[in-house]
């Protein structure tokens, strides 16, 4: 595994590869990241991850500065997943100019759920992802099902913009409790990381409900809400949507996911339950 920490250093070193798989990161990895990494590896013979906490996603009141920072770890599990070349530019290196382009998705996607909690962090994370993919410039890349909502967006500004790219989605991946895991799980002190599951359960339950043929929406999102909040948690959202848009459904629409975010102390943990 080679490390490439400039775009023409990295450009250069995949010149000659027919055909790579690229896992995008922020660094701080656990084995859900690790998981993408195999992934990746099954369609291509060239597997090619970064590592770059970019500041665009971060709102004013968020963690950038405090994001983790573990880079020798991470080389250590991305030498353990099969990962052949790593992209660690400095900022400097990646924003050697303040950026004034940006990647805009249609607030129909990127001001809901997520965006409407953090104003502005689908244009930070679009323009990361075209510009990702422009150093790399890669036949697949892969994310995570757990960011759904990212995934989503990724998948429309690939075909939008006619990038040559297959997205591959991989499933969330979860501790035996069934908390999906995150680098913000470290975050949770330990009566925190107990009462985490009770997220996914509550998840789980809705689902169960959905499938059983109740289709009254918007009557178990506010009784989800209310039943985490008389827990302790502040919840932002817990929403029934369908997968395609995100858009609310109607009563008979199916495939459908549902997606939650909340804090349970200063941790916000977001997770989602395909239907």
């Amino acid at each position: 595994m080679i490390v490439h920490p400039t775009i023409a250093g990295l450009r250069e070193a995949l010149a000659a590869q027919p055909r790579i798989a690229f896992v995008p990161t922020m660094g701080n990895l656990h084995e859900g990241h690790v998981a993408l990494m195999r992934i990746a590896r099954e369609h291509a013979p060239c597997v090619v991850a970064s590592v770059f906490v970019n500041r665009l996603q971060f709102g004013p009141n968020e963690d950038f500065d405090r994001y983790p920072r573990t880079f020798d770890e991470d080389c250590e599990k991305m030498r353990e997943a099969g990962v052949d070349l790593v992209f660690a530019p400095g900022e400097r290196e990646f924003y050697p100019a303040p950026q004034s382009c940006f990647v805009q998705p249609h607030p129909a996607q990127a001001d809901i759920l997520e965006g409407a909690f953090r104003p502005g962090f689908f244009r930070g994370v679009a323009t990361v992802v075209t510009k990702l993919f422009n150093i790399v410039r890669p036949q697949v890349a892969v994310f995570g099902k757990k960011d759904y909502q990212q995934l989503m967006i990724v998948r429309n500004l690939t075909r939008e913009l006619a990038l040559p790219i297959e997205i591959v989605a991989g499933e969330t991946v979860r501790a035996a409790d069934g908390l999906a895991l995150s680098s913000r799980n470290r975050y949770l002190s330990a009566g925190e990381r107990l009462q985490a599951p009770q997220l996914v359960r509550l998840l789980r339950e809705m689902r169960t409900e959905i499938l059983s043929g109740a289709g009254d929406y918007p009557r178990m999102e506010r009784e989800a809400l209310e039943n985490l909040t008389a827990q302790g948690w502040q919840p932002d959202y817990i929403a029934v949507r369908k997968r395609l848009d995100l858009q609310s459904p109607a009563a008979h629409d199916s495939s459908l996911v549902i997606l939650a975010a909340a804090r349970l102390g200063p941790t916000r943990l977001i997770d989602n339950l395909e239907v």
